[in-house]
Formats: C-alpha cells, sequence, structure tokens
C-alpha cells in the first residue's frame, strides 16, 4: 500500500472503532477492512446505517477513497 491508502486506512479504522456499536452492530467485533473495496463498503455501512454526522465522515472519507482509486486506474 501506498502512504495515502495507509492514511485512509487508518482513517476508516477509526471510523469504524468511532461508529462500530451504533453503525457496524453486525460485524463481528474485531473486524476492520483490509482492501479499499472492503473500506469502501465498510463506510457504505456507516452512511447507511449512521446519524447526519456518521454520514458526513465516511462521505469525506468515501470521497478520499475514490480520488485514490481513481489515481490508481489512470497509472
Amino acid at each position: 500500500m501506498t502512504q495515502n491508502q495507509d492514511k485512509l486506512m487508518n482513517s476508516v479504522n477509526a471510523l469504524v472503532d468511532e461508529y462500530r456499536t451504533r453503525c457496524l452492530w453486525f460485524l463481528r467485533e474485531d473486524y476492520y477492512p483490509q482492501t479499499l473495496a472492503d473500506a469502501a463498503r465498510v463506510l457504505d455501512y456507516i452512511e447507511r446505517h449512521g446519524d447526519k454526522e456518521a454520514f458526513q465522515k465516511a462521505a469525506t472519507l468515501r470521497q478520499w477513497l475514490l480520488q485514490i482509486s481513481s489515481a490508481e486506474s489512470a497509472a
């Protein structure tokens, strides 16, 4: 993973920790996304099951994820 991907995944993991009990109750207690696709999926879960603040945080990370994904596919 690149440095930007590592930063993104660390941010997603922090969001998972923040919203685990409120939005991600159906995932294993020790679950963290391992790939960018997994990160996109968990951000979607947070957007769908969270409150407005959760949605906004997940949407911000999703934009970062899309930029990283687009850069990789262009390379």
